[in-house]
């Protein structure tokens, strides 16, 4: 799919992996919604991008009215929708059980229903409204990405909640994928390995070097520049579908 005058929406557009997946649409040429809970931030950054082509729209990702009002404005602003990039998610650092007890239900519960659960509220409505899309020459109306981890695969010590909620996410490419080929919509995803975003901002320096020194090559913590590069080539090739592809510089996680 070409990106030029396309629509996509990304969830968590407002700041991390998903800011920089807004900032490469609309280099490429898209009208694009920051769809964020952080207002401040992407109302922000809509506007250092142009409001004639971003827009930030509050999105509760958990929240079917939500996502439905949302898509509703997409609809209304810019045309149909074509891609959507799932990037919204949160983490919780707890151990099962631990000296300081067992693993409350409810942080688990939380992270799942944002993490696994919202990533497929917005796939299941965004998709419902791209079915109605002009198809291309192909046949193809939409590209759905979504945001694994490789924790997905080697989650670490405390990081039960996390890890099943990327897993889901694995899970569910494959059959999604499936569903929605008869409608020529993709669906991809991608499993991140250590990336400077917001949630490494506030260690020390040396902390940060010494995360980045995990990875095998290069030996470094992943831009979000990078993670949106593979984005972009994803919706450009009309082959990659059900599929999850590990960003990680052959990182694989230790326990701890």
């Amino acid at each position: 799919m070409d990106i030029q005058n396309k629509v996509g929406l990304v969830t968590g557009g407002a700041s991390g992996l998903g800011e920089a997946t807004v900032r490469n649409l609309v280099q490429n040429g898209a009208n694009v919604i920051i769809a964020d809970l952080q207002e401040e931030k992407g109302q922000s950054l809509a506007n250092e991008l142009g409001s004639d082509q971003v827009q930030f729209i509050k999105t509760d990702v958990t929240d079917e009215q939500s996502v439905q009002s949302t898509l509703e404005q997409v609809k209304n602003t810019f045309g149909d929708l074509h891609i959507v990039v799932n990037c919204a998610g949160i983490g919780a650092a707890k151990k099962t059980v631990s000296s300081k007890g067992v693993h409350d239900l409810e942080s688990f519960q939380k992270v799942i229903q944002v993490n696994l659960v919202g990533t497929f509220n917005m796939i299941r409505l965004a998709a419902d409204q791209m079915t109605a899309n002009e198809p291309s020459d192909e046949g193809e109306r939409g590209v759905i990405i979504n945001t694994a981890s490789v924790a997905a695969y080697e989650g670490q010590v405390g990081q039960a909640a996390y890890s099943a909620s990327k897993g889901g996410i694995v899970g569910m490419t494959m059959p999604i994928a499936r569903d929605l080929s008869p409608h020529g919509i993709r669906v991809m995803t991608i499993a991140p390995g250590l990336f400077d975003t917001p949630l490494f901002a506030s260690l020390p320096e040396k902390a940060r070097d010494a995360l980045g020194a995990m990875t095998p090559f290069p030996s470094r913590l992943g831009y979000p520049s990078e993670y949106a590069k593979l984005a972009e080539s994803i919706v450009e090739n009309p082959m990659l579908n059900g599929e999850v592809i590990r960003l990680d510089g052959a990182i694989r996680m230790q326990p701890k």
